[in-house]
């Protein structure tokens, strides 16, 4: 298993606003775009992001057959770059999906609509704003 990168603490203050979060996974035929929530995430004690997945179907396919992933996050609430107001990060690292084990039983006590976790190992975590 790769070892994820340290996360800032602008970081963890976008996650504490609500936003939109893009989760990126592509093939040699395509790319696909699906979305989820800020409040959705969960960063693990190692630093990897676990999101509750129901739907996220081509996702899952698209990550059988190539492990990279990019998420887009970020909240107008949380001062970014000289102090403009919002800011965002660009995500890049390597996804596997999770169906059973004490992280999946921890995220679906949290989000009981789950049927399966993605869990990304953070590569990079650059603030794009």
């Amino acid at each position: 298993m790769e070892k994820s990168v340290k996360l800032s603490d602008k970081f963890y203050e976008v996650l504490q606003h609500e936003g939109v979060v893009a989760i990126v996974s592509w093939t040699a035929d395509d790319a696909h775009v699906a979305n989820t929530w800020n409040s959705y995430l969960v960063v693990t004690d190692d630093e990897r992001i676990l999101i509750p997945a129901y739907g996220l179907r081509k996702t899952q396919k698209n990550i059988d057959v190539n492990h990279q992933i990019k998420l887009t996050l970020g909240s107008k609430e949380v001062l970014g770059y000289k102090d403009y107001q919002g800011t965002g990060f660009l995500v890049t690292g390597t996804a596997r999906y999770l169906s059973s084990g004490e992280e999946f039983d921890m995220m679906k006590e949290k989000f009981s609509f789950l049927t399966r976790v993605l869990e990304v190992t953070v590569i990079k975590a650059k603030q794009t704003l």
